[in-house]
C-alpha cells in the first residue's frame, strides 16, 4: 500500500466517523479553541480537585518536595532538585507560591497558558486557518501523552519549543533565545538549538543569545549560591545505567522476560528510575554518550550539507531543513539515549506540528507515527508499566513496538534531509493545511502570518549563503 492509499483511507474512515460540518467547524477558530478548552478545562478540573485533597501528580510530587525545603539537596530522599537545570526550579518555586495545596493547579495552569500561546502563535490567533490543522494534531496528541505531558518539566518546554520554532528562521536572535531558555530548564532543545545554527546565515546572532541567556543563568546561579551545582545536571546522568524504556536497552530487556544470562531489572532509588543490567550493559552504558554525541554530530553535517548542496539543485528550503533537522536531531537524543522517560516523546511534538502548519503533507507520516507512539507509551505508562517491570512479555514486545518506531522515525527524518540536499523538488512546498475530502472546490489560502514559515520561493532562498 503506497503512502497517498493509505492517508486517502484514512481520509474515507474521517469522513465516514466525522460529518464534514463537524470537520469544518474543527478546523475554525471557534471549533480549535472549543478544543483547547475542552483539553485544558479537563486538566485543570483534575488537578484542581487532586489539588483540595493536598495531592500530586506523578514527578510534581518529587517537584513539590524539592520546593518545599528550597531546593536543598540535603534535606530530600531520592533524586536531586539539580539532576535538572536551573532555571526549571523557576517554575517548581511559583507552583509552590501558596504552599503544597494547590502546586498540581499552578503547575497545570502554567502549562495550559503555554500551550494557548503556542497554539495562538501557530495559528495567528486562529487567523492563518491552514494551520489549524496542525493545531487540533498538538491537542490530540497532547490528549493521547496526558499527565506525561502536563506532570513534567518536558511539558512546560515543549510548547516554548513550539513557539520558536514557529518563529523560525525568520528571526534567529528570538528563536535562539527562546530555545536557549527552554535548554536551560530541561536539556533537550539544545537539539533544535543546534539545527538553527546549522541552517541559519545570522549565525553569530544564535551564539549571542545563547551568551546571554547563559550569562542570566550563571548571575541567578550566584545569587542563590548555586554555582558549583549549575552543571550537575549534566554530571549526575554520568551514573545511570541502562533505563529500562531505553532503545538500546532492548537486548537485556528480552534477556531479563526470558531468564537469561542473569538479566534483571532493579530501581535505582537514588534517581527514582527503573534499570536493567546484564552480561555487557556496562560496556553499553559507557558508551552511550559518545553515541549520542557522534549521533548528533553527523545529523548536523547532513543538515549543513543539504543546505548547501540543496542550493545548487534547485534551492534550499531552510524552514524546511530547520523543521526536518529539529525533529532528525530530537529523535537522536531520544534513540541514541540511555535514558528513555516516557516524557521523552513529548519533545518530538513541537517540529512535528509546525511542520504540519508548513507542509502538510510532507509531515502526514511522521505526525502519524507520533500518535501510534503516543498511544503505545501511555500503554506502557502509566497503564501497565508494572506489569512491564516485573518482565511482562506482551508489555516487553509494545515497549519494543514503540521503540521500533522511534527508530523508523529517526531514519524517515534523516532520509527527508537527504532529499533536501539531493532534489529539493522531492518535498513537498508549503500548502493550504489538511484538506477535506468532501469540500468540491476548497479555496487557496495564501501563506501569510506566520514569520519564517512562508520561505518556500527558491529564488529567496538561494541568494543567502
Amino acid at each position: 500500500m503506497s503512502t497517498d492509499t493509505f492517508f486517502d483511507s484514512l481520509a474515507r474512515f474521517r469522513n465516514a466517523l466525522l460529518p464534514v460540518r463537524v470537520q469544518k467547524w474543527l478546523k475554525s477558530p471557534q471549533g480549535l479553541w472549543v478544543v483547547f478548552a475542552a483539553l485544558h478545562g479537563t486538566a485543570l478540573v483534575i488537578a484542581g480537585m487532586q489539588s483540595l485533597r493536598g495531592e500530586a501528580y506523578s514527578d510534581t510530587g518529587i517537584y513539590r518536595v524539592w520546593a518545599s525545603v528550597g531546593f536543598d539537596e540535603t534535606r530530600v530522599l531520592g533524586p536531586s532538585p539539580w539532576v535538572y537545570p536551573i532555571l526549571a526550579l523557576i517554575p517548581m518555586a511559583v507552583s509552590y507560591v501558596l504552599g503544597s495545596g494547590p502546586f498540581l493547579f499552578i503547575w497545570v495552569l502554567m502549562i495550559s497558558v503555554l500551550n494557548a500561546l503556542a497554539v495562538g502563535k501557530l495559528t495567528s490567533w486562529g487567523k492563518k486557518r491552514q494551520a489549524i490543522p496542525a493545531a487540533l494534531w498538538w491537542l490530540a496528541f497532547s490528549t493521547v501523552m496526558a499527565w506525561l505531558g502536563f506532570a513534567r518539566v518536558d511539558g512546560l518546554t515543549a510548547p516554548v519549543v513550539l513557539i520558536a520554532l514557529s518563529l523560525g528562521v525568520a528571526s534567529p536572535f528570538l528563536t535562539s533565545f527562546i530555545l536557549s531558555v527552554a535548554t536551560w530548564t530541561k536539556v533537550w532543545p539544545a537539539a533544535v538549538v543546534l539545527a538553527l545554527f546549522t541552517v541559519v546565515k545570522q549565525r553569530v546572532q544564535v551564539v549571542l543569545a545563547g551568551v546571554l541567556v547563559t550569562a542570566f543563568v550563571v548571575v541567578l546561579a550566584l545569587s542563590m549560591n548555586a554555582l558549583p551545582k549549575l552543571l550537575n545536571f549534566l554530571l549526575e546522568q554520568g551514573d545511570r545505567g541502562m533505563q529500562l524504556e531505553a532503545t538500546f536497552t532492548a537486548p537485556w530487556l528480552w534477556m531479563s522476560v526470558l531468564g537469561l544470562g542473569g538479566a534483571h531489572m532493579y530501581m535505582n532509588e537514588e534517581i527514582n528510575s527503573m534499570q536493567v543490567d546484564g552480561p555487557g550493559s556496562e560496556v553499553m552504558v559507557v558508551l552511550m554518550q559518545p553515541l549520542l554525541i557522534v549521533a548528533a554530530l553527523l545529523v548536523a553535517v547532513l543538515i549543513f550539507w543539504a543546505l548547501h548542496t540543496g542550493k545548487r539543485n534547485g534551492g534550499a528550503d531552510r524552514t524546511a531543513l530547520l523543521l526536518f533537522g529539529s525533529l532528525a536531531l530530537i529523535t537522536a537524543f531520544v534513540v541514541f539515549n540511555k535514558v528513555g522517560s516516557p516524557q521523552f516523546m513529548v519533545w518530538l511534538a513541537p517540529p512535528v506540528a509546525v511542520g504540519l502548519a508548513h507542509q502538510w503533507k510532507a509531515w502526514r507520516v511522521p505526525a502519524t507515527m507520533l500518535i501510534a507512539v503516543a498511544v503505545l507509551t501511555y500503554l506502557i505508562y502509566p497503564l501497565f508499566y508494572t506489569a512491564l517491570s516485573h518482565d511482562n512479555p506482551v508489555m516487553a514486545a509494545v515497549l519494543t513496538g514503540r521503540n521500533l518506531l522511534l527508530v523508523v522515525l529517526f531514519v524517515w527524518s534523516v532520509r527527508q534531509l537527504f532529499l533536501l540536499g539531493r532534489n529539493p523538488a522531492l518535498i513537498p512546498k508549503h500548502d493550504a493545511g489538511a484538506p477535506l475530502a468532501a469540500d468540491a472546490a476548497p479555496a487557496v489560502e495564501q501563506p501569510t502570518g506566520m514569520p519564517g514559515l512562508a520561505t518556500t520561493a527558491t529564488t529567496a532562498t538561494t541568494k543567502e549563503s
